[in-house]
């Protein structure tokens, strides 16, 4: 449980190095240790509060988050970053903010020669395409498939063979008769 590594996990236990990779694929193997694994596995994660529903719920606020959540568009086209009014779920997918102040020129000024301070602020929201994945994966969308064929592209040959042996008769028991 510490590094989720069979392999390592036998060394600890006292395991060669050499054979801890095999010692290991076999106590995976018994019941009654995978049962041990689910027990420890669910001890941590209600220690932590983790549930399959609040890991849905994150992956649903990070695949779907918008855009227009976190700007405002102006007459002027350009788009400004209003996080006034960002609630917790919508804070759920912003991955990075970065901030940079300098000062410009003010075209607007009275005088012609004013500056103002500009504050340009890009922010990155969590990986919607990821997000998405793991929630179809879930979801089971998107199921890997393997198509076989046989030679050229065609069917498949099946040839069926009877494997079952003829039971052999007892003499034994036919000749007292």
């Amino acid at each position: 449980m510490i590094d989720l590594n069979g392999e390592q996990a036998a060394i600890r236990a006292g395991y060669s190095a050499k054979s801890a990779r095999s010692k290991a694929s076999q106590l995976l193997t018994k019941v009654n240790v995978q049962a041990r694994i689910a027990e420890l596995t669910k001890a941590r994660a209600d220690g932590l509060g983790l549930t399959a529903e609040k890991v849905l719920r994150e992956l649903t606020l990070m695949g779907f988050s918008n855009m227009l959540d976190y700007v405002r568009p102006q007459k002027d086209g350009y788009a400004y970053v209003d996080l006034s009014k960002l609630t917790r779920e919508q804070a759920a997918a912003i991955q990075e903010i970065t901030t940079e102040s300098f000062v410009a020129d003010d075209p607007e000024s009275e005088d012609g020669d004013g500056q103002k301070i500009v504050t340009k602020v890009k922010f990155k929201l969590a990986d919607k395409r990821g997000s998405l994945e793991l929630l179809g994966k879930y979801l089971k969308l998107f199921l890997d498939r393997t198509e076989v064929t046989g030679p050229g592209g065609g069917p498949v040959p099946i040839q069926i063979v009877s494997a079952i042996p003829r039971p052999k008769r007892d003499k034994s028991a036919t000749q007292g008769s």
